[in-house]
């Protein structure tokens, strides 16, 4: 049996922590020269939350209600394959995993913001690309004012561009600025 030999891992050197870059207040992804901005839509996330959860609350208060009557009816103390329940159950399942889906997928996570394009990144990762901001449409369909379901105005946006398809999208106000396209509002 050989025995273990030791393996030298080449390293290389870091500059020391005295020098002008590393002295410098503000990161290097956040330079002015730096391509790229990314944008999150805080105000959009938080509202497409909040009324998910709000869905989910009030469709699970149904849910019980109809589960509480199923078993104050006459013939309620049958078992639960025999009356319909796990078909509902089922039923209920679906519905909450499809509104969830469907309400999350609304707002997109952030937009990154480029000299050549726009990049959508979706709430599930997705990334939709769109021609630089200058040269893209974005129309509001709707101004949502702060409050319950949102700390900052939201809006909902109809984004489109040279190739590109119209898309809609729950965004904090203003996210989409700089666009020379920009049209209409509606309140």
């Amino acid at each position: 049996m050989a025995t273990p030999r030791a393996v030298k891992i080449p390293r290389t050197r870091s500059t020391p922590a005295t020098s002008p870059a590393s002295d410098s207040p503000v990161p290097p992804a956040a330079t002015p020269s730096s391509p790229t901005e990314r944008r999150e839509n805080t105000g959009g996330s938080q509202r497409v939350v909040r009324l998910t959860v709000l869905f989910v609350v009030v469709l699970a208060s149904m849910y019980a209600g109809f589960l509480l009557y199923d078993r104050t009816a006459p013939g309620g103390t049958s078992p639960a394959a025999d009356n319909g329940v796990l078909l509902f159950s089922g039923v209920f399942a679906l519905f909450a995993v499809v509104g969830v889906v469907y309400t999350l997928t609304a707002a997109p996570r952030a937009v990154v913001i480029g000299s050549d394009r726009v990049t959508v990144v979706g709430r599930w990762g997705r990334r939709r690309k769109f021609p630089p901001i200058d040269r893209m449409v974005v129309r509001v369909v709707r101004r949502y004012p702060e409050g319950f379901l949102a700390a900052v105005p939201v809006e909902l946006v109809e984004v489109s561009g040279e190739d590109a398809p119209v898309r809609s999208y729950l965004v904090s106000a203003g996210l989409f600025d700089g666009a020379a396209g920009s049209r209409g509002s509606a309140d």
